[in-house]
């Protein structure tokens, strides 16, 4: 088979994979229908940390599951019409909680984590951008006794997992982070993590450094792909804008789903959408790292633009009309009692998609009875952390077929 491959979709998943596919060899061209990083990848908290093995569906889920469902929470939201025509998604993603499912699941985002590190460090340098990275890790914060017990499985996974941990005090805390209120009854200081100041600049970095190494770059609007012959073609909303070549990877994150369906893949994916929106802080306060209020239900972060307020999770058709008077007055108001936040600095909330599978794993790999069909999808809320790591899979899938028994908790069969 040819070596000219056209990757779907220039968020930072896409981007590192094209970047790995050329560092192989291949001839690739890089499609979106905007310029890199301008969806999904521009608004997360900007954390690349070990933390992010937890998934949302643990558990400890099920006993969250009243409060939860009854749809008033900063942390987790839901349209009744859209939860109740993906109710078997929403069953799925709930069997997915159960503990071996559960083991298994940290298992492999632990290792995709791991892999995905050092790869971000070496592409840092390459393209330019290391300035933008902090080492400084990131800070779970609690308000009660009761909360820090709630937390217990998550430290054991830490633990297990030998991520890097140190518990804080509440003068411990305000030693290291002076400007937040003292409402916390304890923190977690999550180390051995980094995070950056402004994601979308770090993908536009990478995609730079993509077109410097020899890789090209179209904007075109897909509207359907096709297998013709040995090779695969991607239709653009204009006829003049099909382009073909011998591998395809749609790397579309919540995009992904339909544009699938018209080669007759239909993906089981949801989507968790949120919101941010930058302030400043009064009086000129601020915080060295991200802190994720557990109790607030949001993670401020501190960016180029100002501090990031971003909110948990709503449960919506991935392009619905954004609903963020809710959600995001309700992390605001919550932000506001723990930290002196200063005005709105945007002039509208941002609205991202994250694109979750019922196991909360990616997809990487071939897809079954599509010779030639690769995806690299499906990374909920930690794609910004794993996009690396992912790509070295994927490049590694493409082209050594003695990978696949290695990478088998990403395989897209499991729901393929």
């Amino acid at each position: 088979m040819g070596k000219h491959v056209i990757v779907l979709g220039a968020g930072i998943v896409g981007v590192c994979c094209a970047l790995e596919l050329l560092r192989r060899g291949a001839t690739v061209t890089l499609v979106d229908k905007q310029d890199p990083g301008m969806e999904t990848s521009m608004g997360n908290a900007g954390v690349l940390a070990r933390s992010s093995l937890m998934p949302f569906n643990h558990p400890g889920l099920w006993r969250q599951l009243p409060r939860l469902l009854k749809n008033d929470t900063v942390q987790f939201r839901y349209r009744p019409g859209y939860l109740a025509k993906n109710l078997g998604w929403a069953a799925r993603f709930l069997m997915n909680a159960r503990p071996a499912v559960f083991r298994e699941t940290v298992e492999a985002l632990d290792s995709l984590i791991r892999l995905s590190a050092p790869e971000h460090l070496k592409l840092l340098d390459a393209a330019g951008a290391r300035h933008r990275l902090r080492d400084t890790g990131w800070v779970f914060l609690y308000r009660s006794e009761a909360a820090w017990d709630g937390s217990g499985l998550a430290r054991k996974a830490f633990a297990r997992h030998q991520v890097p941990t140190q518990i804080l005090s509440p003068a411990e805390l305000t030693e290291m982070e002076p400007a937040l209120s003292p409402i916390f009854h304890r923190a977690l200081w999550i180390q051995g993590s980094y995070s950056v100041d402004d994601p979308h600049e770090v993908v536009a970095a990478y995609a730079d450094l993509f077109l410097r190494t020899g890789g090209t770059f179209k904007r075109v609007a897909a509207t359907a792909i096709r297998r013709d012959g040995q090779r695969w073609t991607v239709q653009g909303s204009r006829d003049s804008e099909s382009l073909s070549a011998d591998r395809l990877v749609v790397a579309l994150g919540p995009w992904s789903k339909g544009l699938l369906k018209t080669t007759g893949i239909d993906l089981p994916m949801a989507f968790e959408r949120g919101y941010h929106m930058h302030y400043g802080g009064r009086d000129g306060a601020r915080v060295s790292r991200p802190v994720y209020d557990t109790g607030g239900g949001y993670v401020l972060s501190p960016m180029a633009r100002g501090l990031r307020l971003t909110t948990g999770v709503e449960l919506d058709d991935c392009d619905a009309p954004a609903r963020p008077d809710h959600q995001l007055a309700q992390a605001e108001s919550r932000a506001r009692e723990a930290f002196p936040l200063g005005e709105r600095l945007d002039p509208a909330p941002w609205l991202g998609r994250r694109p979750t599978l019922p196991d909360s794993r990616p997809m990487i790999g071939e897809s079954p009875r599509h010779p030639g069909l690769w995806l690299a999808l499906g990374h909920q809320h930690i794609g910004f952390s794993t996009a690396p790591g992912t790509a070295k899979i994927l490049g590694e899938l493409m082209f050594d077929e003695g990978a696949q028994s290695r990478y088998r908790a990403f395989r897209p069969g499991r729901f393929l």
